[in-house]
C-alpha cells in the first residue's frame, strides 16, 4: 500500500484527539507543527514535524514552517501526471490536508492592537488550503472541525462528491477571511469613507425557522467585528428566533440604547409602538407599555438596563405576551418569573454593549447590488430654537421625541410628553407616504392628551397642513430638520399659537 500522508495544521483544536486518532487507525501518518503537534503529542497521537519531514527549520519565529516544495508539491502534485518529476525531486502526495485558520476575528473581537492584529493574518494556512481545494481531484482539504465525522466516516478514502464540496467550502473559507482582513486594513488606513471594492466577510451564525413569510429561505449571518453585533447575544430561552424576530429585535435595540437613562422599547413590524424613560426600569416599562397596549401583542420588548425584580414582576403582571425580551442581563429571580412563558424568547446582551458601537456599515440589499451607508449615529446636539424657547420640561421631551423618531420608518412623526420623572411616547405615525397623514395617524394612536404633547418630524414639513393638525390636537412644541421652501409659512403656523419650533438641521429618515 502507498503512503498515506495528512497535513494537519488547525488554530481551532476542537476535536483533533479524535480526528488524530481516527487518522492514525486508517493508516495515515500526519504531519504537523507548532500548536497542534503538542496537542497531538498531548492526546498520544503519533505525528511527523514539518521540519523533520522538509530537513528545513521553523524560521521567523514560525512565520515560515509550511511553506516548502516538499509540502506544496506534495498537495499540488497531479496524481498520474508529476509522478516522475515528484520522484526526482523527493516529493511524497499528501492526500489529506486539515488547516483552519488564525483567529483573526477572534482578536477584532478583542480589539487588540494594531501590531497583534497583524500577526493574526494567517499566510501558510490560506495557501495550503488553496493548493489542497485546487486539487481536490486527488485531496481532501478540511477546514471545520464540524466536518470532522462526515471526514471520519469517509476514510480511508473520501468520494469526489465529498472532495468537491469540501473544496467549495475552503475557498469560502479563505474568501471570508481575506474580506475580513482586507475591511479591517481599509479602516486603518482611512481613505475613502466607502471603499472602491467591500469584500463581506460573513458567517453562517444559525439557521433561522423561516423568511418574512413561511415560504422563504432564512439565516443569519455575523460579520464577527464586535461591537453591536446580534450575533453576541445569549439566547437564553424560548423557541427558534425567526427572521422577523431578528429584525425586529435589532429595531428595538437601536431605540433603546438612544438612550443614557433607563429606558424600554416596544418594537412591532420594525417601528417603536411603546417606548419610555424614567429613572425606575419597572416604572419605564409601565409607560412604553400604556403607550400602546393592543400594539404591543406579540411584540419585542427592549431594556437598556439588566432586568431586575420588579421589572420583571411588571411584565408578568401585565399578562402580554412578547416574542423576545433583551437587556443586558437577567437575574436568576427574573428568569424564574419567566419560566413559565415557553414561547418567550429571552436574549442576554452582552455587559458593553451600552458602550459599544455597531461595526462596519449600514447597508441594504437591492437586486444586483447592495447600498451602503454609514450607521446613522450623530446626536444632533446643534439645535436652533425658533419662535420660542422650549421651556425645560418640553426640551426634555423633544430629545425623547426626536431619539424615537430617528428609529421610525419615515415618513415619521412621534408625540411625546413628560410623565412625572419619566417620558413616554404617546403616539407615532410610521411610514406613510405624506407627512401630514404621519402627523394625523399620530394624534389618531395617542393614548393620553395630545395637549401639551410635543412632536418630532424626521424630515420637514413640507406644507404647513401638518403642522396646523398638530396645533389644533394642542401640541405645545416641534422639532424638525428644517430646510423646506415652505420654512417661514410653517414657522409662522407655529407662531400664530404660540407653539415653540426647533430646527435640527439634520434629518433622519429610515426607509
Amino acid at each position: 500500500m502507498s503512503r498515506r500522508l495528512c497535513l494537519l495544521s488547525v488554530s481551532d483544536k476542537t476535536g483533533l484527539d479524535v480526528l488524530g486518532h481516527a487518522l492514525v487507525a486508517q493508516g495515515y501518518e500526519i504531519l504537523s507543527t507548532g500548536g497542534t503537534a503538542r496537542a497531538l503529542a498531548k492526546a498520544g497521537v503519533r505525528y511527523i514535524s514539518v521540519s523533520d519531514f522538509t530537513g528545513f527549520p521553523e524560521v521567523f519565529d514560525g512565520r515560515v514552517k509550511t511553506l516548502h516544495p516538499r509540502i506544496h508539491g506534495g498537495i499540488l502534485g497531479r496524481r498520474g501526471q508529476d509522478d516522475v518529476v515528484a520522484d526526482a525531486a523527493g516529493i511524497t502526495w499528501i492526500d489529506l490536508v486539515v488547516v483552519n485558520l488564525y483567529p483573526f476575528a477572534k482578536a477584532l473581537a478583542d480589539a487588540v492592537g494594531y501590531e497583534e492584529q497583524v500577526e493574526q493574518i494567517d499566510i501558510g494556512g490560506p495557501a495550503l488550503i488553496r493548493a489542497a481545494a485546487k486539487n481536490h481531484a486527488h485531496v481532501t482539504v478540511v477546514v471545520d472541525p464540524s466536518d470532522y465525522p462526515r471526514l471520519i466516516e469517509a476514510l480511508p478514502s473520501p468520494s469526489a462528491e465529498l472532495r468537491r464540496e469540501l473544496a467549495a467550502r475552503a475557498f469560502r473559507h479563505t474568501a471570508t477571511y481575506d474580506a475580513m482582513i482586507a475591511s479591517w486594513f481599509e479602516r486603518q488606513v482611512g481613505g475613502e469613507a466607502l471603499p472602491k471594492q467591500l469584500g463581506l466577510s460573513l458567517e453562517k451564525v444559525q439557521d433561522l425557522r423561516y423568511g418574512e413569510n413561511p415560504h422563504q429561505r432564512a439565516a443569519f449571518y455575523s460579520t464577527q467585528e464586535g461591537g453591536r453585533s446580534l450575533s453576541r447575544a445569549r439566547q437564553l430561552a424560548g423557541k427558534e428566533l425567526s427572521f422577523n424576530n431578528l429584525a425586529d429585535l435589532d429595531a428595538a435595540l437601536r431605540c433603546a440604547f438612544e438612550f443614557t437613562e433607563p429606558a424600554a422599547v416596544i418594537v412591532k413590524h420594525a417601528n417603536p409602538c411603546g417606548a419610555a424613560i424614567h429613572p425606575s426600569l419597572a416604572a419605564a416599562y409601565a409607560l412604553a407599555l400604556s403607550g400602546d397596549p393592543v400594539s404591543a401583542y406579540g411584540g419585542i420588548l427592549a431594556l437598556n438596563r439588566p432586568m431586575d425584580a420588579a421589572t420583571g414582576k411588571a411584565i408578568v403582571d401585565s399578562k402580554v405576551f412578547f416574542e423576545v425580551i433583551a437587556a443586558p442581563g437577567f437575574s436568576s429571580e427574573v428568569l424564574e418569573m419567566l419560566a413559565p412563558k415557553k414561547n418567550l424568547r429571552i436574549m442576554q446582551l452582552p455587559e458593553d454593549w451600552m458602550a459599544s458601537q455597531p461595526a462596519g456599515f449600514d447597508c441594504k440589499r437591492i437586486q444586483g447590488g447592495w447600498l451602503m451607508q454609514d450607521w446613522d449615529m450623530g446626536k444632533d446636539t446643534d439645535w436652533r430654537p425658533l419662535v420660542r424657547n422650549p421651556s425645560a420640561e418640553e426640551s426634555r421631551a423633544l430629545r425623547f421625541a426626536w431619539a424615537v423618531c430617528r428609529n421610525v420608518k419615515s415618513n415619521g412623526i412621534c408625540l411625546a410628553r413628560i410623565e412625572g420623572p419619566g417620558v413616554v411616547l404617546n403616539g407615532v405615525g410610521a411610514g406613510q407616504m405624506s407627512r401630514v397623514d404621519s402627523v394625523r395617524l399620530a394624534v389618531q394612536k395617542a393614548t393620553r392628551p395630545t395637549a401639551g404633547s410635543v412632536l418630532a418630524s424626521d424630515a420637514f414639513f413640507p406644507f404647513a397642513d401638518g403642522v396646523k393638525l398638530a396645533v389644533e390636537a394642542g401640541v405645545s412644541a416641534i422639532v424638525q430638520p428644517g430646510g423646506s421652501i415652505r420654512d417661514a409659512e410653517v414657522i409662522d403656523t407655529a407662531s400664530a399659537s404660540g407653539v415653540a419650533m426647533v430646527m435640527t438641521d439634520v434629518r433622519h429618515f429610515r426607509h
